[in-house]
């Protein structure tokens, strides 16, 4: 493993990181790599460097109190996946709250808890300090089925924030998160881990 954190400013990565929230949907208001700012090249330039076995990229997205979640490009041959572990400050362990795998599985985040890792970065720490790209790199964690009217809005300014198309940024951040809010894994009995659960 090796921090990944110079990756995201690559003009693929973020289309390589959110599209698999679209899932296989072939409609036509899906949106393409140019909803991220880059194109197909970029993409296949981007997941070459991503998916290479010889180096899993990690992505750290640490809060000011020490807990956070590390993003893992699990780059294992026939065994590729994204793995989202929580780190706790006091811990020796990571814990594994999500895995992108051909399917989703794990608990996920609230919007309320996306958004307070998001804004909360721990400046003295090594990893990703942008609220944007940490509301990115977390964004496939959401598992609410009702986020505020405001999510768009505040999604779309992080895409353009990343380079993502200005004029298009609110309507890609509105398909992403219909697309994760209809995903039936949220269980209403479940809390956050990050709120001591």
């Amino acid at each position: 493993m090796a921090a990944g954190e110079t990756m995201l400013s690559r003009p693929g990565f973020w289309a390589h990181h959110l599209l698999g929230i679209c899932g296989d949907w072939r409609g036509a208001e899906r949106p393409g790599p140019e909803s991220f700012g880059g194109d197909g090249a970029d993409v296949d330039a981007s997941a070459d460097t991503l998916l290479d076995p010889g180096w899993w990229p990690v992505f750290r997205v640490t809060a000011s109190n020490g807990s956070g979640v590390v993003v893992v490009y699990r780059n294992a041959v026939e065994d590729y996946g994204i793995d989202h572990l929580f780190v706790e400050p006091g811990r020796d362990a990571a814990r594994r709250i999500v895995a992108w795998d051909a399917d989703v599985s794990g608990a996920g985040l609230t919007w309320q808890d996306l958004l307070a890792l998001a804004d909360d970065p721990a400046t003295t720490d090594e990893g990703v300090h942008d609220p944007a790209a940490r509301l990115l790199l977390l964004l496939p964690l959401l598992a609410d089925p009702a986020v505020p009217d405001g999510a768009p809005a505040r999604v779309g300014a992080a895409l353009a924030a990343v380079g993502a198309p200005e004029d298009t940024a609110t309507s890609t951040a509105e398909f992403l998160l219909a697309r994760l809010t209809s995903r039936a894994w949220h269980d209403p009995a479940w809390t956050s881990p990050l709120n001591g659960s």
